[in-house]
């Protein structure tokens, strides 16, 4: 069922990694046409503006972890902020790095066991991001938001996650850039993970339709979360963590539609794009046109576009 009322809801968060520049992805999002994209399918949007962290004492380069202090303010904001836009319609919350995912899972899912519902979570990503606080060799938090948000130790300073994702109840595609450390994580626990691997040799519609038929099967709720680096760089380039072999633009409208099909989607994360990385625009046009076919648009809705 199509939702009536979307959020757009900015979170220029840029310290989960070290490359600056996803601070303006919520603003590029908006300049390529994401609240006219949605309208035009006959949806309401709202756009709530950007958020800024809670407040925190001042991070220093003196630790292991990049900018923790400032990356804990943010988780606190947005589980609050997302949990909130649940009641309201179904939020989009515009990165940023892929380190708001710490606060914007956690806080769909406290909003889905409230309701009694199952929380379903669809990873769409070259990276697993399944290290946590302590065993991250980068220091990157941007890289742990799914560990965290199934409940894992490691995160000391953090919010408590009071409603932990089920790793069962989460299903990662597009990966190619997994560390030996975290694929043994991985290996351990529950989550269903594919590949670009399997997806050349299965295509992309087979291991998706099985997890949306298990989240349909428990009537959950289906938070996506969706990376600029699951695409291709070669039409995708507006990201810091470019990996070669990623999904093509039709493998990726295609997992869109089959989500607007399965009528789950109730929040979705659009990550980390960096606008200063871009070319003419294209990426962050690419993630709206994705983002306008998960929520209905087919392709023979989409205007033609002329690059001159």
């Amino acid at each position: 069922m199509k939702p009536k009322t979307c959020l757009l809801i900015g979170a220029p968060m840029d310290s989960g990694k070290r490359r600056d520049g996803c601070l303006m992805g919520p603003d590029a999002y908006r300049t390529a046409g994401l609240a006219r994209a949605l309208r035009d399918l006959g949806l309401k949007v709202v756009d709530d503006g950007n958020l800024t962290p809670a407040s925190h004492s001042p991070d220093d380069a003196s630790g292991r972890l990049h900018r923790p202090q400032e990356t804990i303010a943010w988780t606190y904001r947005l589980i609050r902020e997302a949990e909130q836009a649940m009641a309201r319609g179904l939020p989009i919350f515009l990165g940023g790095d892929h380190a708001i995912s710490l606060g914007t899972v956690p806080g769909v899912a406290a909003h889905a066991a409230s309701k009694g519902r199952p929380q379903f979570v669809l990873w769409l990503d070259a990276h697993s991001d399944f290290h946590t606080a302590e065993t991250t060799t980068s220091g990157n938090l941007h890289g742990t938001p799914l560990a965290y948000a199934t409940g894992r130790k490691g995160f000391p300073g953090f919010p408590k996650v009071t409603a932990p994702v089920p790793e069962e109840n989460i299903c990662i595609i597009g990966l190619r850039s997994v560390d030996p450390a975290e694929r043994a994580m991985l290996q351990d626990s529950g989550i269903h993970y594919h590949d670009m691997r399997e997806i050349d040799e299965t295509g992309i519609a087979t291991p998706l339709s099985a997890f949306l038929s298990r989240v349909e099967a428990a009537d959950g709720a289906l938070h996506v979360s969706l990376d600029v680096d699951f695409l291709d760089p070669s039409i995708a380039p507006a990201v810091g963590t470019t990996v070669p072999g990623g999904a093509t633009i039709r493998e990726g409208h295609l997992a869109m539609e089959l989500i607007c099909d399965s009528g789950r989607m109730t929040s979705m994360d659009m990550v980390e794009l960096n606008p200063f990385l871009d070319e003419r625009g294209r990426t962050a046009q690419a993630m709206v046109d994705l983002a306008a076919s998960a929520l209905g648009r087919r392709v023979f809705d989409r205007p033609t576009r002329s690059y001159i």
